[in-house]
């Protein structure tokens, strides 16, 4: 081991994977720590070692194999951060979080490939962009999520909820199923909420992504004047 160690060394590739290093962990640091102080999942530690790790493996693709492309290394890399980026992803009901954290992630990684494959200045382009991705569009992001939601263009998770009494809840669910037949609304899964000891809520959740609010209105209406529904309603959310 000790033989093969000094038959390959070379100042020359060691000088090259020091500055790739050091550029992967000053570039990885800049993004991680805009990550840390938003206290994001992956924050400057762990976009630091993403970065650092890129630039290892495309670096070592290049001296293990000068004068060639280490397009295969960059591919394994890839992938790899796809399962890393993975992990950070969590599905709360409807509702899904860390997705802008993989997509830093992925980022990270592929400045620390331009680093180790010697593109210094694209690397520090990229971290640009990535920064600027992750300040200067966010004001951009709350002023449109800010806005009311226009139900007539908007894609959303479109509910149907309706509270009765537990001893009307089988019967109340046919009814749901009947009344947003009729309206042309077909249902994706109805889930039941318990409210208190003598009060359930049924919510349908539809299949459809847009829907005309004056019909909802009316389906809405029609369950109201139903015998054993004590209220009705409809909602709209963000799709995930």
């Amino acid at each position: 081991m000790t033989v093969r160690a000094l038959a390959t060394f070379n100042p020359a590739f060691l000088v090259d994977s020091l500055i790739a290093l050091a550029l992967a962990f000053a570039l990885g640091g800049a993004i991680g720590l805009e990550r840390q102080i938003r206290q994001r999942q992956a924050g400057l530690r762990t976009n630091v070692l993403v970065a650092v790790g890129a630039a290892a493996f495309v670096d070592l693709g290049v001296d293990v194999t000068p004068g060639g492309p280490p397009t295969q290394i960059i591919a394994y890399v890839i992938a790899g951060i796809g399962f890393l980026g993975a992990g950070v992803i969590m599905k709360e009901g409807a509702q899904v979080r860390g997705l802008n954290t993989a997509a830093t992630l992925w980022c990270s990684a592929a400045v620390g490939a331009c680093a180790g494959a010697g593109f210094a200045a694209q690397a520090v382009v990229l971290t640009g962009f990535v920064l600027a991705g992750n300040t200067l569009l966010r004001p951009l992001v709350d002023a449109i999520n800010r806005q009311p939601m226009d139900e007539h263009v908007t894609e959303g998770l479109y509910q149907v909820h309706l509270v009765c009494e537990p001893a009307e809840i089988s019967d109340m669910r046919d009814l749901l199923f009947a009344v947003l037949e009729k309206a042309s609304y077909p249902i994706q899964s109805i889930e039941t909420i318990a409210d208190s000891a003598d009060r359930l809520e049924l919510a349908a959740v539809l299949a459809a992504t847009t829907a005309d609010p004056g019909e909802l209105d009316a389906v809405v209406a029609s369950l109201e004047a139903s015998p054993g529904v004590e209220s009705a309603a409809w909602t709209v959310g963000a799709t995930s």
